[in-house]
């Protein structure tokens, strides 16, 4: 579906929403919610949390989304209400970041592969636990753009529009964000504890 089509798609849903049509919103909801809600779980470290987050994000596209004019697409201006949410929500403080892959937690949940045996999923599992806490330990603005872009997908323009910031900053933060994954992720001694990076 071409960009002009994908946006008219999406007031044509504003529209039917503004007017009282229940399908509208459903159709975003099925669309968006398992995006939203992996985000949110990224961004607060918590399975629990992160479905209430989803709740509430969706709470707020329901009142908004007739006021949606297509200044950018739906897709970005969910992911933009849900940033916002979640940075007034959880403000500054620090979540446990193994919550992220708890026995309890979503991200933790193993499937089953027939094609890989108890001690390979093990690994996998062991290989995704320590991925998760070195996202969770990244600024949070790094943090943002590497979920937006390397989890949730989207291009550089669309992060710089659900961010506020301008692309060059977006590619800045993900560099930096990889940069400090790919040190977290290193094999060998832990290094020693160091200030936290600036920010751009």
């Amino acid at each position: 579906m071409s960009a002009s089509a994908v946006l008219s798609h999406d007031l044509e849903l504003a529209e039917r929403h503004r007017y009282g049509d229940g399908d509208a919103f459903a159709e975003v909801y099925r669309s968006y919610e398992t995006p939203v809600y992996n985000l949110a779980l990224r961004m607060a470290g918590d399975p629990e949390e992160a479905r209430d987050l989803t709740q509430e994000v969706f709470l707020r596209v329901f009142r908004h989304l007739g006021k949606f004019r297509g200044r950018s697409s739906l897709k970005t201006w969910i992911y933009r209400v849900a940033i916002n949410h979640c940075r007034s929500r959880l403000g500054r403080r620090r979540l446990p970041q193994s919550s992220l892959t708890g026995p309890e937690g979503d991200a933790g949940r193993d499937l089953p592969d027939p094609n890989r045996g108890p001690e390979e999923r093990a690994v996998a599992r062991d290989e995704r636990r320590v991925l998760e806490e070195a996202l969770a330990a990244l600024p949070v603005a790094f943090r943002e753009a590497v979920v937006l872009r390397d989890i949730e997908g989207l291009a550089y323009d669309e992060i710089a529009q659900v961010l506020g910031v301008r692309p060059g900053t977006v590619r800045s933060r993900i560099a930096r964000g990889r940069e400090h994954l790919r040190r977290a992720l290193e094999p060998g001694p832990p290094a020693a504890p160091q200030a936290p990076p600036e920010v751009l």
